[in-house]
């Protein structure tokens, strides 16, 4: 699981740290492409992915360094010796460093991706088409036959239903089979000597020799993405030091092996950590009434279902929703596409990434795995999603027309939304809080 930290700017769960480059909430999430399933080949060290094919990598060794590879190594080699005392100063043993470190280079390889990390804009449609795949139902399902044993003992052990763990497994490494096979050591030291985002990387080098330190594996069997998540379920180290578990016995908290055992079992303690409810729906999909208060759809305003009910808001079926607790109404498309009833471990899944379509993504997947049904409203087809460029016009816009977007970054937060709830309402539109592009070339 690649726990991401929004704050850190790279890592994905939870509120210790995790994934590369947080993905904000927003009506229009800029979110990570699933691993691809596997039948779609990919670089299995990137964390922005694209799902097609990638052509065959340059053997490392094949490749004689530019001069200013040279410069940066010599600089490189320097700051580790630095870095070593620093180090050493936080309890890190000398022959534990040696061994993390002994043939260590510079990774430029590295740096290109971090800097070329392009902006994710798939719509949450064709997301789901991907994270939801038949390819990825089809594996999922035999993943679970393959390890029903082993799901069963984590689900009874920590609650946490056994599809949900087996569909975060699918979208972060596609059932194990794209991990990551970069040095951890050499991928975080570089990143951390790169000083665009030193103090973060440096926090995640120290945490991975301290999982060097306890033994649970060794320098050349740590290996994951280039930005540092590990395992089948895409761990960065603090929240591997925080939450991963021996579940297997062995005393080791073994990740990385070809037994997804300890890894599935990390993730599913991950999620009771942050209050998973055994049986409660992750969202259902719902149908809304003609009359329907947009206004109401928003994560802040939650309802019993039953009240909902009486609003007119009914399951797919035309049912009214059971009584899971306390729901929102959420609209990742807008007033026009797919809505859903969200619960309480919609936000579990969000601490493992903080973006609406992975959430839905996972609970989709999960629900395709124990045969349920494919979202059956239709999405806005002929939309698209707005650039970070598009975006920010969006609230500069906003912001001159006297609707207060508290800054202008990009991110269509709740504030955003809430902005452009309060224009449309204006403006007799849709209230639905929904960044268009048809809105932006409203306000243009």
């Amino acid at each position: 699981m690649r726990v991401w930290l929004c704050a850190a700017g790279l890592a994905l769960f939870g509120a210790d740290s995790v994934l590369a480059e947080a993905v904000m909430r927003s009506s229009h999430p800029e979110i990570r492409p699933p691993v691809a399933s596997d039948t779609v080949q990919r670089a299995s060290s990137s964390v922005l992915v694209s799902l097609r094919p990638s052509p065959r990598p340059v053997r490392r060794e094949a490749v004689m360094p530019t001069v200013n590879e040279h410069a940066a190594n010599v600089r490189f080699q320097n700051w580790i010796g630095a870095f070593k005392d620093r180090a050493a100063a936080q309890g890190i043993r000398r022959h534990v460093l040696d061994r993390a470190f002994a043939g260590v280079q510079y990774d430029a390889e590295v740096i290109r991706r971090d800097r070329n990390q392009s902006e994710f804009t798939k719509p949450i449609w064709e997301y789901l088409e991907s994270a939801a795949s038949d390819s990825r139902i089809a594996n999922g399902r035999k993943a679970l036959e393959d390890n029903r044993a082993t799901l069963e003992a984590i689900e009874r052990r920590y609650g946490v239903d056994k599809e949900v763990v087996l569909a975060i497994w699918g979208l972060e490494s596609a059932y194990g089979s794209h991990r990551g096979k970069d040095n951890l050591v050499r991928s975080l030291a570089t990143l951390s000597f790169d000083g665009r985002r030193a103090r973060f990387f440096e926090s995640q080098l120290i945490a991975a020799l301290r999982i060097l330190q306890s033994g649970d594996t060794t320098p050349q069997n740590m290996t994951g993405s280039w930005a540092g998540a590990m395992g089948h379920t895409q761990f960065m180290p603090t929240s591997y030091l925080e939450y991963a578990v021996d579940f297997t016995g062995d005393g080791r908290r073994d990740i990385w092996s070809d037994d997804p055992t300890d890894a599935l079992a990390s993730t599913a303690a991950y999620l009771k950590r942050f209050g998973w409810i055994k049986g409660q729906p992750w969202g259902i999909e719902v149908r809304l009434p003609p009359d329907f208060d947009f206004k109401l759809a928003q994560r802040q305003i939650k309802k019993p279902a039953a009240d909902w009910a009486r609003l007119g808001v009914r399951d797919v079926e035309g049912r009214s929703v059971p009584d899971h607790g306390a729901a929102a109404i959420l609209l990742p498309a807008g007033g026009h596409g797919a809505a859903f009833m969200v619960f309480d471990n919609f936000r579990v899944i969000e601490r493992y990434n903080p973006a609406d379509a992975y959430v839905i993504g996972v609970g989709h997947l999960a629900d395709r795995i124990r045969g349920g049904a494919p979202v059956q409203a239709e999405w806005p087809r002929g939309d698209r999603v707005l650039t970070l460029a598009e975006r920010k016009e969006m609230q500069r816009l906003l912001t001159a027309k006297g609707y207060q977007t508290a800054g202008i970054d990009g991110r269509i937060g709740p504030k955003t939304m809430a902005a452009v709830r309060a224009y449309q309402t204006a403006s007799g539109l849709l209230p639905d809080g929904y960044a268009s592009l048809d809105l932006l070339k409203r306000l243009r």
